[in-house]
């Protein structure tokens, strides 16, 4: 073996052990940074469970799903976690009936009819409303929406929760139009060019061929919407403000979950207190519907994807 191939064998040689070096240090600055993210997920479950574990040593479980009065701070004192339930189910009920339809419509827009220059202009605008602060939409919702519906029915207070769904619906619009317009973007042309060859309209393909192809996306972007919609704080404290009932009237205030943690969270409650660790049963509650309601998605996108060669 000549000098200069003994050299460049040496050569290539150490280039290979800092190469390797190198991949081993990325490996565990990335390794770290998933096990930060999982830790931090963990820390946050240890932390309800301990706090809800208090509550519920002091408080009846069967109470706290069953009774139909919440006031855990002021007396007489009821721990029925029901009117906080169904005032995030009612907000997060009346947002998807406003998100669903006219997200799915704008997927089908910007994925069927729009030129790609539209597209290119309008895609990254709907998602410029995800990016603004939830407590601009509460604002948005007491200077404007609430006003129209007190035109429309005079006798409406200044929350309600009419207002806190529509402005909840109208904030998580991008997300379905974004997710449902990605999913619809990736089935194949070879799909709708064959409806075309069958005589089919631009319509029939979008409803009939595209939409059924792309379901699974879709739904799942349902889903996430509405987790995001169950999990909204700010809006819905400013616009459908901090009354718990249980009530079909939707021109009537209510209270979810998330206004009543930010209630507490500000308030004077001392900590250790029994209204202080109810605030721990709410998040775990809130946690946990959430928490389904992905997994779910998760579900739905695995059982019913399609695949495409």
């Amino acid at each position: 073996m000549s000098q200069a191939e003994g050299t460049t064998d040496i050569t290539t040689g150490g280039s290979s052990g800092i190469d390797d070096r190198k991949n081993a240090t990325i490996r565990y600055v990335f390794f770290s940074c998933a096990l930060v993210t999982v830790l931090t997920t963990l820390g946050i479950i240890l932390v309800l469970v301990q706090g809800s574990i208090e509550f519920f040593q002091q408080v009846s479980i069967v109470e706290y799903f069953t009774g139909t009065e919440w006031s855990p701070v002021i007396r007489p004192r009821s721990y029925g976690v029901l009117p906080l339930i169904w005032g995030t189910l009612l907000i997060t009920a009346g947002s998807a009936l406003i998100a669903i339809p006219v997200g799915t419509a704008t997927a089908i827009y910007l994925s069927e009819y729009a030129d790609p220059q539209v597209r290119k202009v309008i895609k990254p605008t709907l998602e410029i409303l995800a990016g603004i602060p939830t407590i601009v939409y509460g604002f948005f919702a007491l200077s404007f929406i609430t006003p129209i519906i007190q035109r429309v029915f005079p006798d409406t207070g200044t929350f309600n929760a009419a207002a806190g769904a529509i402005v909840v619906g109208i904030m998580v619009i991008p997300m379905v139009s974004s997710l449902s317009e990605d999913a619809m973007s990736a089935v194949p042309d070879d799909l709708r060019n064959a409806a075309y060859g069958l005589g089919a309209t631009k319509f029939e393909v979008s409803t009939r061929v595209v939409f059924p192809a792309s379901l699974s996306g879709v739904i799942a972007s349902y889903i996430l919407a509405l987790s995001r919609a169950i999990g909204e704080t700010m809006a819905v404290t400013l616009a459908a403000g901090m009354h718990p009932q249980i009530t079909m009237d939707p021109l009537e205030p209510i209270q979810t979950m998330t206004a009543y943690m930010v209630q507490i969270g500000i308030s004077d409650v001392s900590v250790g207190s029994i209204g202080y660790q109810s605030l721990f049963a709410v998040g775990l509650t809130l946690f946990a519907m959430t928490l389904l309601m992905n997994l779910f998605s998760l579900w739905i996108k695995s059982r019913y994807r399609e695949e495409y060669q």
